[in-house]
């Protein structure tokens, strides 16, 4: 049986939680789902240019772990640029901090 998911601390919400190619109905359009703490391990690891160790204390997870969202994260944003899919950003198991 796989340990359950512990709750990660996320600092951000988005103001937009949805991305589409300009010009494509979104009826016509593939969603891919970017959950809230693959978008803050972006933030942390992309943005703010932190180092895995200290964002993932930060998000209170292992460094493997936050290793493993933002490795996550990384495909479906290049999925969703490369491929004209559009990106939902919701859902995830977070705690809202700070």
């Amino acid at each position: 049986m796989p340990r359950p998911c512990r709750c990660r601390r996320i600092r951000c919400s988005p103001d937009s939680n949805y991305f589409k190619p300009r010009g494509i109905p979104i009826d016509e359009l593939e969603e891919i789902n970017l959950t809230l703490d693959e978008l803050e391990a972006v933030r942390l690891a992309d943005l703010e240019g932190m180092y895995q160790e200290d964002a993932a204390k930060k998000m209170g997870i292992s460094r493997q772990t936050f290793g493993n969202i933002v490795n996550s994260a990384h495909k479906k944003i290049a999925d969703a640029l490369l491929n004209g899919r559009a990106l939902k950003i919701e859902g995830g198991a977070v705690k809202k901090v700070g």
